[in-house]
């Protein structure tokens, strides 16, 4: 998919400079937004990648600590998890994050467990939380 959006970027790029070199003044227009678009899904690629490398050195880590949860849950034939089964752990991986609200590693697992819920929104808020702790730790 990047390297999809990296040769969208180029072409639509390229057609930004044929609209800006007309001189008329809606091709113009066109071109400045054909050229602010791409730029932002550039950025949110990046952004998006640098958050999965960093989420991946933490599993590193805490792979090297043996400090991963237990991957136990049942799951669907889909892949995913069971839902019942992972709300009836989520209650631990919270309560750790209550007692120890510093420590990234709690917070990072409480992500995979708001993950495993399928609450994507608050597992990326939590991941982000234990990469920001991470970093002030390791600085």
């Amino acid at each position: 998919m990047a390297l999809l959006l990296l040769l969208y970027v180029v072409l639509v790029g390229q057609r930004a400079v044929l609209f800006l070199s007309t001189g008329e003044p809606v091709a113009i227009a066109l071109g400045v937004a054909l050229l602010v678009l791409p730029l932002l899904g550039l950025f949110a690629l990046v952004v998006e990648l640098r958050f999965g490398l960093r989420t991946q050195q933490i599993v590193r880590q805490l792979a090297d600590e043996g400090a991963l949860p237990v991957d136990d849950l049942p799951r669907r034939t889909s892949g995913r998890y069971e839902r019942e089964a992972a709300d009836a752990a989520f209650p631990a991986y919270k309560t750790a994050v209550e007692a120890a609200p510093d420590d990234w590693r709690a917070w990072f697992r409480l992500g995979l467990a708001y993950d495993a819920c399928g609450d994507r929104r608050r597992a990326r808020q939590a991941l982000r939380w234990a990469i920001k702790l991470r970093r002030e730790t390791t600085d």
